[in-house]
């Protein structure tokens, strides 16, 4: 911590908050990835391995073991929000009220819209979400995201993106997602994926049992590029040789870490910036380009406001 003392008390905090985010990211990372390899393993012994999505010829270098790729998962892997599509799933077993999700998917949205971190907004949203899980164990909420995975997940995963993940397995590289998403709800979608594992925000639990509080902050912005950052020392991997995907200009920090960044599905702001650095974008969206919309975020936007339109649905058919 002796090299942040230039900082000011309040950036100070708020580094460390993201690299304790990004260490336990990355730690919890690699347990579940262990575990997915041995599902995977059983799997394939029983011949009960998922269906492949056909990999799109990309870059990857076969048998480069110091290569990996990191995939942002909202907006890029996957259309909408990971957590607010598990956030109907839990309304839909009345773990919550339909004020809460209301207030829930307007939160989200309020964040993507403006595009920036207000540390009070930011607050109350995590604190709503964590909120929700307080007194639940683990092992519930895992298997309930099984379930939520086939009901709202599976048909929004982006094909394209799919088959860059999968260009990078074909090449014998690991691939891991990168999410301010639940670090369980994103390993549910690796192991779904037949993907390496999945770095994710960590909230604490207690024999088992969610306290309602976060290990660290949620794994957004910085806090993504550390977690990289030690899932890469962790597993030896060069950087320079990495890739990473996102829609988002909040996952600069991440991309620029890597030798290969990609701007996925991205927003105005990432947009213009991928190209004024020449990183290689791909547009799997079809009907509205992010350019074409006067907002920031409008990418992410449209699912996530959608949510707040499904709460509003649900009200009107009940009343």
């Amino acid at each position: 911590m002796a090299a942040l003392g230039w900082l000011t008390p309040r950036r100070r905090s708020a580094t460390a908050r993201s690299v304790l985010a990004g260490e336990a990211a990355a730690e919890a990372a690699r347990k579940s990835s262990l575990q997915l390899e041995r599902e995977r393993e059983e799997a394939a012994a029983t011949g009960t391995t998922e269906a492949e999505a056909p990999a799109e010829p990309e870059f990857p270098v076969v048998g480069d073991v110091r290569a990996a790729a990191f995939f942002d998962l909202d907006n890029t892997v996957m259309q909408g929000a990971a957590i607010f599509h598990f956030g109907r799933g839990l309304y839909k077993r009345k773990f919550f009220q339909r004020r809460e999700l209301a207030r829930f998917a307007w939160q989200q949205a309020w964040f993507r819209l403006a595009g920036v971190e207000d540390p009070e907004h930011m607050q109350d949203a995590r604190d709503s979400a964590l909120s929700i899980v307080k007194g639940h164990r683990v092992s519930e909420l895992m298997s309930i995201g099984e379930e939520i995975y086939d009901e709202y997940m599976a048909d929004r995963i982006w094909p394209g993106t799919r088959g860059l993940a999968q260009a990078h397995l074909d090449a014998g590289q690991k691939v891991w997602l990168v999410t301010a998403a639940p670090v369980e709800t994103a390993t549910i979608i690796a192991r779904r994926l037949g993907l390496t594992g999945a770095l994710g925000t960590v909230a604490e639990s207690v024999d088992g049992v969610y306290t309602g509080r976060l290990v660290g902050e949620p794994l957004h912005g910085p806090a993504k590029a550390e977690a990289v950052r030690a899932l890469a020392a962790a597993e030896g991997l060069d950087l320079g040789r990495c890739a990473a995907y996102s829609d988002s200009h909040n996952d600069i920090p991440m991309l620029s870490l890597v030798g290969h960044p990609y701007a996925i599905n991205p927003d105005t702001k990432l947009r213009k910036h991928a190209k004024d650095r020449d990183w290689r974008l791909r547009d799997y969206r079809t009907g509205r380009k992010a350019a074409k919309v006067g907002i920031p975020a409008a990418a992410g936007l449209g699912a996530l406001a959608g949510g707040t339109a499904a709460a509003v649905a649900l009200h009107r058919r009940r009343h």
